[in-house]
């Protein structure tokens, strides 16, 4: 399994990228790496505190170098930010060279998980349906990912198991 392409996920912010990405690396026994997280240590912020110091153009310029970079790895898990595979040159390379997977919430318990969030920029910003039709145009470029994982009602492990038995059959 030495160079196995990376399991990327996308997603919503709050659709639980980061939680289930750590999961899976655990059981994988591989590098998780969370682009958000990479990003905070880089620039010493948090993502909140880069957007309003530096602007969502410097944020997602940053994540765009970043993420490519982390892209041209192998055999890690990678949890992109909620925005990053909105990026035509993040979203070829991930589509490219990589199993990508889509967690797919409902939109109601998106909003329910971020709304009242002070680290989600984006989200703070937004009134309920102002982030419903966010989710809504987003949504039409997640599925574009390999596989959709509908993580309606289903528990954390279940979610796992689902893109385990997926990704070690490809």
């Amino acid at each position: 399994m030495n160079s196995k392409k990376n399991l990327i996920l996308i997603g919503m912010m709050g659709s639980g990228k980061s939680t289930i990405g750590s999961l899976i690396s655990k059981k994988l026994n591989i590098r998780f790496i969370d682009i958000d997280n990479i990003l905070e240590n880089e620039t010493k912020m948090k993502i909140a505190e880069i957007f309003e110091k530096k602007g969502e153009n410097f944020f997602r310029s940053l994540e765009e170098k970043i993420t490519l970079k982390l892209l041209n790895s192998t055999n890690n898990v990678i949890s992109l930010g909620g925005g990053a595979f909105i990026n035509e040159k993040i979203r070829k390379e991930v589509l490219k060279n990589n199993f990508s997977f889509w967690l797919n919430c409902e939109a109601q318990e998106i909003v329910k998980r971020i709304k009242k969030s002070k680290k989600r920029p984006i989200a703070s910003r937004l009134n309920d349906s102002e982030l419903t039709k966010l989710i809504a145009e987003r949504t039409k470029i997640y599925s574009k990912a390999q596989f959709k994982i509908n993580c309606h009602k289903l528990k954390k492990a279940e979610i796992v198991k689902k893109i385990l038995k997926i990704y070690e059959c490809n």
